[in-house]
């Protein structure tokens, strides 16, 4: 097909929407390894899930071997409100940058909460709704997901408990108000309000907090509240396998046009919208039907793909969450209060993990500034104020861009648009007024979290 027959934007319609979202897992020739009890050392059983998930979540948790699973009309028909999202060609990058690649972004920013977490969020509350419950509890690192779940729990009508890592709720009081507006209560984390929360902050006064600090804040209110469950937005399967929507759509857009990815670029974080993205395209690649170049990006300040330890750790700093085998940096790390929002977790999905471990997806560690550098180039000509996560990805496909330039290669490059900027820009500020600055954790700061790794009996 003629190059400029291609538009800026290629849409799908309605009808398009995925019916059925795509477990990776069941292509992979390695699965994940097991969630364990971290009381027992043994696999977490569907039973004791249930007092922390909703149930219909732990059946989506645990399956490693059913392809697809069908997405509820309802479901369907809430993602109409923002779906299909656009698959965007970034003509004016590529004209900046003086470079024959082609690149290609999946916008995932255009509905209220601003990111792609929405597409977990209204699943999450949905199966909470059908299983009667109250409401749930989650955290929040950049507010996206807290956003996200906020809307879709007001659209539900359930109750809303957010945790927000300290430093973002100070950060971005605007996020904050954007939670409280549909209808939830929000926390600063590590907080008084919980004997977790209490731990914490006695053995680390003063801290700006950290995910894992939020998540067992959030855990411990919902299985000592009858009637709550718990919901995450990023690391577990049943997020992945929600966010495959985000892929399906890419891939089917591209296919229209006959055009085939050779470098897939995403950033991360916990998991959510790498996994979402890439789950199609990997899907190929581990049944040999295709190859691509997949490339995850995470900010230097939290490197767990690059520097961390393929181990069995706790999913919070409180250590009372189940026990997930992921590339850590330890469950104590505590990352610095910088702009990489949602990319601060500790760990990473354990499907990312398993794959990365496997050789089919490559990392790499951005630093702040540079990611920056790259928000700034891509809001200039191409119209979006990108969120700070969503530009590790935009600064590898630069670099990847400008890599075609000196050696002439017309590469095609796909990356997620995770969301909007919008909320950031304090960060932005920062930046503009040149006082941002870089921290990269030292050899000796990731020693002290990887000494607090769990004794597994029986596990390397």
């Amino acid at each position: 097909m003629s190059e400029t027959k291609i538009p800026y934007k290629i849409y799908l319609t309605e009808n398009e929407i995925p019916t059925a979202w795509y477990n990776l897992r069941a292509d992979m020739k390695v699965k994940p390894a097991p969630l364990l009890n971290p009381g027992t050392g043994k696999p977490l059983t569907a039973e004791e899930m249930s007092g922390i998930f909703c149930e219909e979540l732990v059946r989506q948790e645990l399956d490693n071997d059913t392809a697809y699973y069908p997405i509820p009309e309802d479901i369907r028909n809430f993602y109409k409100m923002y779906r299909p999202s656009p698959l965007v060609r970034a003509y004016c990058l590529e004209e900046k940058l003086g470079t024959p690649a082609k690149i290609y972004y999946k916008f995932e920013g255009n509905n209220t909460s601003g990111s792609h977490k929405l597409n977990s969020a209204v699943a999450q509350a949905y199966y909470a709704k059908q299983q009667g419950l109250k409401g749930v509890t989650t955290e929040t690192g950049a507010g996206q997901w807290g956003t996200a779940l906020s809307m879709a729990c007001s659209y539900f009508e359930l109750d809303c408990k957010v945790f927000m890592v300290k430093v973002s709720y100070e950060q971005k009081p605007f996020r904050r108000e954007v939670m409280r507006t549909y209808g939830a209560s929000v926390t600063p984390s590590p907080s008084m309000e919980t004997e977790i929360g209490k731990k914490i902050l006695a053995e680390h006064p003063g801290t700006t907090g950290s995910l894992g600090c939020a998540i067992s804040e959030a855990v411990e209110v919902a299985v000592t509240n009858p009637g709550y469950r718990y919901v995450l937005g990023s690391v577990l399967n049943q997020v992945l396998l929600h966010q495959s929507v985000i892929g399906l759509e890419a891939k089917a857009a591209l296919d229209k046009y006959g055009i085939k990815p050779d470098v897939i670029i995403g950033c991360a974080g916990g998991g959510s919208n790498l996994g979402g993205l890439i789950a199609p395209f990997m899907g190929e690649k581990l049944r040999g039907e295709a190859d691509y170049q997949i490339i995850a990006v995470e900010p230097a300040s939290c490197p767990s793909f690059t520097r961390g330890k393929f181990a069995y750790d706790f999913c919070d700093t409180g250590m009372i969450c189940p026990l997930a085998k992921m590339y850590t940096l330890g469950s104590s790390f505590i990352p610095s209060p910088n702009h990489a929002g949602g990319l601060r977790f500790h760990g990473m999905s354990t499907i990312l993990s398993q794959l990365y471990h496997d050789g089919y997806m490559e990392a790499r560690a951005a630093e702040q500034t540079a990611v920056f550098e790259a928000a700034e180039t891509f809001a200039r000509v191409e119209g979006i104020l990108p969120a700070p996560e969503s530009s590790h990805a935009i600064r590898a496909a630069i670099d990847e861009a400008l890599k075609c330039k000196e050696t002439g290669e017309e590469k095609t490059i796909l990356f997620g648009l995770t969301g909007t900027g919008y909320f950031d820009l304090t960060a932005y500020q920062q930046f503009n007024d040149g006082v941002m600055t870089d921290y990269i954790p030292t050899d000796e700061d990731l020693a002290k979290g990887f000494a607090a790794l769990p004794q597994v009996p029986g596990v390397e």
